[in-house]
Formats: C-alpha cells, structure tokens, sequence
C-alpha cells in the first residue's frame, strides 16, 4: 500500500476510539524525532501532546542539563518516572514523548504497557549523530567520545526498546511520513486489541 492510499483511508475518530482512553507514548533514542514527531501525530489524531522532559524541567524548576550536573542521573531517573506516570495516570488520552532512557526503567515500561500504546520510533545510528549535534543539551552526550557514548547506549537501549507495541522507523524523510507510518500502525494494532 502506498502511503498516499494510508492518508486516504485512515478513520481517525475510529482510531481516537479505539484508543480510548490510552495514551500513545513515543520511546527511542535521543534524535529519533519523538518530540517533532509527536507533536505532528497529536495534532493529526486531535490529542495534546507532552513532552516528558518538559515537564520535568518544569516539576524541577531547572533544565535537565542542570538537574544531571546538580542532582546526578539517579535523581533525574526517579523523578523521570514519577513525572510519567503522573502524566499517564491524570492526563490521558494524549501523545507523550518520553525521554531517551525513560523506558529502560521496568516501572515505567510497565505503567506505559498499562495505559497506553507505545511507539519505537528507531533510527540508525548516523541519523542519530546528526540529529544530536543540532543541539548542546544532552548530558549523556558530553563525554570525550560522544560517537562512542551513543553507540554504547544503543546496544544496551535496543533490546528494551524492542518490547515496544510498535517499531516505526524515523529515518531523514520528513517527520509526517514517519506520522502516517506511526498512524498506520496504530491503526493496525488498536484493531486487533
């Protein structure tokens, strides 16, 4: 099927309702587009979108850069996870991009498996870097060898990240292919809930 066929054929309102009130949640990698991609796949099924790391910037009243260097990752892990699961548990229905390593944490995996749908959005390791090197605020990223920290983080985050409900692949194609793929997935295993 073509993608143009999909955007044709897409019932949202029957995707909104066979969503009910579960929560897409976007997982992946630092750079895998789940904010830019999220925000385009709220808007597109009519559901506010949150940002996780927003709103734990927010909770904590500084930049995750700050709480990394002033609290350590630990905090930022546990205060990661409280942030979620508030969210999942008093905001949903919505699109929710979570933090790159938000889902590692087997609380947060399963609060996710419970309320919501989640979404692999996978890149390939080069679209990654370029992604990443956009932007200056990734502390895990503020190593000696940063290539070597993402390759790294990518072997471990991958296998956990392959338990996702579903993969779609975030390639350099513009971030709405990546929404209709997201939406035609959606579709596909709503249906057979």
């Amino acid at each position: 099927m073509m993608m143009a066929d999909t955007v044709e054929t897409l019932d949202v309102a029957a995707l909104r309702a066979a969503l009910g009130e579960r929560a897409v949640v976007l997982v992946g990698m630092m750079g895998s587009g789940k904010s830019s991609v999220g925000k385009r796949l709220g808007a597109r099924l009519g559901l506010a979108f949150v940002d996780a790391d927003t709103e734990i910037e927010t909770a904590a009243g500084m930049s995750i850069p700050d709480i990394f260097a002033q609290r350590g990752e630990t905090e930022f892990r546990d205060g990661e996870r409280r942030v979620i699961a508030r969210i999942l548990t008093t905001r949903a229905p919505l699109v929710l991009a979570t933090g790159g390593g938000a889902y590692m944490n087997a609380d947060t995996r399963a609060r996710i498996a419970e309320l919501g749908v989640s979404i692999w959005l996978k890149a390939d390791f080069d679209v990654l870097m370029r992604r990443v090197r956009k932007r200056s605020n990734r502390p895990l990223l503020r190593t000696a060898d940063p290539e070597g920290t993402m390759r790294r983080l990518l072997a471990e985050r991958e296998p956990v990240y392959g338990q996702a409900d579903i993969t779609v692949i975030s390639s350099d194609d513009p971030h709405e292919i990546v929404v209709e793929a997201a939406l035609a997935e959606l579709e596909r295993v709503t249906s057979i809930r």
